[in-house]
């Protein structure tokens, strides 16, 4: 029964040293990782975070800008799902970016 006992704990103690060698080798490399990424990225320049603006007006602006580019994209699949040719597109495509600065002034001019 001991000689039982006994193997059953060296085939633990083999498992548990196998599995810390293996932690060891994973701590190793995530490590060396870790080293390489601090090493570039110290010579990477570090980004600028710009802040948005939250006020009242900013958040009009931005509602206002969404709305705009939505009703854009819109009149665009209507017309390529509606009209046959090319030539028919792209004259909607032009008209509308002409359109589109037009429509911001009369629907959202806010000096009148």
């Amino acid at each position: 029964m001991s000689k039982e006992r006994a193997i059953r704990r060296a085939e633990r103690e083999a498992e548990k040293a196998r599995l810390a060698e293996e932690r060891a080798r994973r701590e190793a490399k995530a490590a060396r990782r870790r080293e390489l990424r601090g090493r570039i990225t110290a010579v990477l320049p570090k980004p600028v975070r710009v802040a948005r603006q939250g006020g009242v007006l900013a958040r009009r602006r931005r509602a206002q800008n969404a709305v705009m580019a939505v009703l854009f994209v819109l009149v665009q699949v209507i017309a390529w799902l509606t009209l046959g040719t090319v030539m028919a597109r792209l004259a909607v495509l032009g008209v509308s970016i002409l359109i589109v600065p037009v429509l911001v002034t009369v629907l959202f001019d806010r000096r009148s």
